[in-house]
């Protein structure tokens, strides 16, 4: 039933929003340049990888030796509004389709992340991914990566219609008031390295 509410969510909001998508393609061709969409490898349920979709907020600007600048040095203005009105996500509802990640489960985080959780953070990966979850609506980035992760374990132990739904309204609210988009001192948020339980610690 989820997987169908998924679906059903997936296509009536590809309808609805595409013109609202299209529009924000063509600001985004204008503004920051091609590709339009920011395409990644992302762990999935149980791991396997699936390539994310998302309008892209950043350019691809290098330094001398052809490293990436830093994310608050790329992220332009019009990046910045695209990813306080949480416009870059609406590409994922092709994701949801495609039966890759669903409505509400943990966020899809990096690849290399893997290696780095505990046997509790690794639950996250016993459902698939979402485009919003608990962790997202109890503080998004601005939570310590320990509690965002917990948050995700949490999550797969109760998960229910119930919570689905409290989580798909308290992320309405959310955006409108786009709350913990970044995470204090960074233009996103720090890389995950290790959870401080276990003897790692954040850079």
């Amino acid at each position: 039933m989820k997987r169908l509410f998924d679906v059903v969510c997936a296509v009536t909001g590809l309808v609805i929003l595409g013109p609202i998508i299209l529009l924000t393609a063509w600001l985004i061709r204008w503004n920051i340049g091609s590709p339009v969409f920011f395409k990644q490898d992302r762990p999935g349920l149980n791991g396997v990888p699936f390539i994310l979709y998302k309008f892209r907020t950043m350019t691809n600007e290098c330094d001398e030796y052809g490293k990436l600048l830093p994310d608050h040095k790329r992220l332009t203005p019009f990046g910045k509004l695209v990813r306080k009105l949480s416009l870059d996500e609406l590409p994922q509802l092709y994701n949801v389709l495609k039966g890759e990640m669903s409505l509400v489960g943990p966020r899809p985080l990096l690849m290399e992340y893997l290696p780095l959780y505990t046997e509790r953070q690794a639950m996250r990966h016993l459902v698939r991914p979402g485009i919003t979850g608990l962790a997202q609506v109890s503080g998004r980035n601005a939570i310590s990566w320990d509690e965002r992760l917990e948050m995700d374990a949490q999550y797969v132990e109760s998960r229910s219609w119930i919570l689905d739904l409290k989580i798909l309204l308290l992320t309405i609210s959310k955006v409108f008031k786009s709350e913990g988009i970044n995470q204090k001192g960074h233009a996103t948020v720090e890389k995950f390295a290790g959870s401080k339980s276990i003897g790692g610690d954040h850079q």
